[in-house]
């Protein structure tokens, strides 16, 4: 089996089950043979350890011994290997132990130990403190045919054979819950620490890489300040990828850790795509070295690699992904790996104007002045801006994420088009600090971006360029009309080929009178007043250009028709007259659930989209048919 780590979760979990409260004992069969025990049914075998008193864990197992010792750098094993025991296998060898609550229990001489396996498996535990003294001392057999049932635990628990080895305990055969055997297997590798490094993340200050790529350092000041990539540029990082990266140098694991005095390594450390991976931590000088060896062949999926802290140790690593595995390829190594892809890091509490300068068309300007709303200036005219194409831009500028990074030192920005650029966003916030983006497409329909006054050049999506507004018609604002139901005298609704509904309102008394064909007729006043409600403030999702077709060809039948009359006032508020405004909207496609509706508005040359959710508020059917 290669995943190393299953075998140290399966015997974790084991380990954890038995830490937790007292079991409930759900019968067995060595009732006939039952003695009077030292540990009773129901109670811990060793309840007075603590896990701050185990200094020295002894493992023998087939003739192979096992000693380790906690030392200042961790658990480090003194035999069959010098080398760093599996922190995570101590762990759960001690709390299997602490954990082991008594099921049932015989005399030694009263059990088959055939059937216990107590004496074929000869896994024998011992824990001491730090003067040596003997703090638990057991063999651990085979399973049990028995399960205890624990609460909250939907599955029943396994238990196993103990025999306490202890001064004045040895008589005594247990069944205890839990079974930790198969982090034995193997002539005790698993409690060899198959992860090259060992370290914690937050205490790490600078990383060096070398690999088919180049070379690279990333650094940082503080275990609080952002990690960036120092040489051989100063750049800022992707956080996701330094995430990726710092837990997949803690989870890296090979899939063979061997005594170097039995490998012959390859003479050179070159490799095709890896190197070295160096660490160092905050307060030292002293760099942690993985160095990674060339592959056997190219099809190889493993390759040998040594680190510079376990001298005597070769690892094997995987190359390739694997299921349960970090991989070498599943490391981001790379400058263009790590560096930041987005491609602005603006505040934009403080942004206070956006210039759009299309290389052939009219620049807008969408400028504010806080606590005032965003504002849109085009051709001299302003007007408040559309939010939502605001808030796409916004988002695509600080989120919006390239697709690869063509240059660091550009002089000549002929090949990416962007000597012309077709597009400008220049972006100005607080005290004059001014940020451009430059877009160009080169020969082949690619599209780029360069940061204005740098070398570098990024390509990116065509679908995070479109997502930009450009058209004057576009920071139209959102809000389609603004209907005041004070000066409201009439909505006329037409739903298809209906005759069309007349509704009268009457603000004083919130009333309405229906009538079609010019017949009464009785509708549901709290229908509505819903929809009037929606009509006052009804938005566009888009303004779209004039002469869409699609559009166009909609609206040509309209599904549904609203013709609203307002009275007007003068300044002094004095009757000036009727306005009567018509808005009309049709599905985007002839079948069902279509995704949005076509609109327009009798004074606006430009038609839009309204969602489906809005279209079917205002489609509320009316008739009061009780």
């Amino acid at each position: 089996m290669r995943s190393i780590g299953f075998t140290l979760i399966l015997a974790l979990t084991a380990a954890l089950i038995c830490g937790l409260a007292v079991w409930q004992w759900k019968g067995g069969n060595l009732d006939t043979i039952l003695g009077t025990p030292p540990t009773p049914v129901g109670n811990a075998l060793y309840p007075s350890i603590t896990p701050e008193q185990v200094k020295h864990i002894r493992v023998s197992q087939g003739g192979v011994h096992a000693s380790f010792s906690l030392t200042e750098n961790g658990w480090q094993a003194k035999t069959p290997w010098q080398d760093r025991m599996d922190p995570r296998a101590a762990v759960g060898i001690i709390n299997f132990t602490l954990g082991m609550r008594v099921e049932d229990f015989a005399k030694f001489t009263e059990i088959n130990t055939q059937k216990t396996g107590l004496l074929e498996t000869g896994i024998e535990i011992q824990l001491d403190d730090a003067n040596h003294n003997p703090l638990a001392h057991y063999q651990l057999g085979r399973r049990t045919p028995w399960h205890a049932e624990v609460k909250d635990f939907e599955d029943p628990v396994p238990t196993v054979f103990i025999r306490t080895r202890d001064k004045d305990r040895k008589k005594y055969v247990y069944s205890c819950t839990g079974d930790i055997a198969p982090l034995f297997k193997d002539n005790l590798k698993f409690l060899r620490d198959h992860r090259p490094f060992y370290f914690n993340p937050i205490n790490q200050q600078k990383i060096r890489i070398r690999s088919e790529q180049g070379e690279l350092t990333l650094g940082r000041a503080t275990p609080n300040s952002p990690w960036r990539i120092v040489k051989p540029l100063d750049l800022s990082t992707d956080p996701a990828a330094i995430k990726t990266l710092l837990e997949g140098l803690y989870e890296l694991q090979g899939v063979k850790a061997s005594d170097r005095a039995s490998i012959t390594l390859p003479t050179s450390s070159t490799t095709a795509g890896f190197g070295e991976i160096a660490l160092t931590s905050f307060n030292s000088e002293t760099e942690t070295l993985l160095e990674i060896y060339s592959p056997e062949s190219p099809d190889a999926v493993d390759t040998m690699a040594t680190v510079s802290n376990r001298p005597t140790t070769v690892f094997e690593l995987p190359l390739k992904p694997e299921p349960g595995l970090v991989s070498l390829a599943d490391l981001p190594l790379s400058v263009n790996d790590l560096r930041d892809p987005t491609l602005t890091n603006l505040n934009i509490q403080s942004l206070r104007a956006i210039a759009i300068q299309p290389s052939t068309g009219t620049e807008i300007l969408i400028s504010r002045s806080p606590p005032k709303p965003w504002m849109a200036t085009i051709d001299g005219v302003i007007h408040e801006a559309n939010e939502e194409r605001l808030f796409t831009l916004l988002k695509t500028v600080t989120e919006g994420r390239s697709i690869g990074f063509e240059s660091d030192a550009a002089t000549d920005f002929t090949p990416w088009g962007l000597d012309r650029p077709f597009l400008k966003l220049r972006f100005l916030g607080e005290e004059n600090q001014v940020l451009e983006l430059a877009f160009g497409i080169d020969g082949k329909g690619g599209f780029f971006v360069n940061r204005t006054g740098t070398p570098s050049v990024m390509r990116v999506d065509e679908s995070l360029v479109a997502a930009i507004a450009v058209q004057p018609y576009e920071w139209k604002p959102a809000r389609l009309w603004s209907v005041d139901r004070m000066n409201l005298v009439t909505i006329e609704r037409t739903s298809g080929t209906d005759s069309p509904m007349f509704l009268k309102y009457n603000f004083s008394a919130e009333t309405w009178d229906a009538t079609r064909d010019n017949q009464p007729i009785a509708i549901d006043p709290t229908r509505a007043n819903y929809v009037l409600g929606v009509l006052e403030g009804l938005k566009v999702v888009r303004w779209l250009p004039t002469a869409d077709e699609s559009a166009a060809n909609a609206l040509s039948s309209p599904s549904l028709t609203f013709t609203v009359m307002e009275k007007t006032t003068d300044d002094l508020g004095d009757f000036n007259g009727f306005i009567t405004r018509t808005v009309r909207l049709a599905p985007n496609i002839t079948g069902p659930n279509p995704g949005f509706y076509y609109g327009r508005l009798n004074s606006e040359p430009h038609p839009f989209l309204l969602d489906k959710d809005t279209y079917g508020k205002i489609a509320t059917e009316l008739l009061d048919r009780r």
